[in-house]
């Protein structure tokens, strides 16, 4: 089933982000707000321990599965922000590319910060994301 969310992108602005610069859903659209996925195993652990990439998977699958909870998918994902606990910008990078890969063509707004710390002890990243579906 197609997505409802419509990827803006400009001729003005710069070609090199790997992400639309806009999106919008049709006016009828539900909204969901996600709370950002973090890389928790269902036994409350963080895993992997040390590993930008693999945390980042980890919260995409978790992701996914609230996505699904909320009748959407990951084409009905219309942004996210995604917090890395590090200033180092290749760690940045790294998780980022785990997010770019799963997103593919379903390139949404995105905004990729470097913080000081996340929620839980040894947590390297988490993924906030909006999503719109139409019922």
């Amino acid at each position: 089933m197609p997505s409802s969310v419509q990827l803006i992108r400009s001729s003005n602005l710069s070609s090199i982000a790997e992400y639309a610069y806009a999106a919008t859903a049709p006016k009828d659209a539900r909204l969901i707000f996600l709370a950002g996925a973090c890389p928790l195993q269902e036994d409350g652990t963080i895993a992997p321990v040390d590993d930008f990439a693999g945390q980042a998977a980890v919260c995409l699958a978790n992701m996914q599965e609230a996505l699904a909870a909320a009748g959407a998918t990951i084409q009905d994902v219309i942004s996210t922000r995604v917090l890395v606990a590090s200033s180092r910008q290749e760690d940045l990078v790294t998780a980022w590319q785990v997010v770019r890969d799963t997103f593919g063509d379903h390139d949404v707004p995105s905004t990729l910060l470097g913080v000081t710390v996340l929620g839980y002890t040894g947590q390297l990243v988490e993924i906030e994301a909006v999503a719109a579906v139409v019922d």
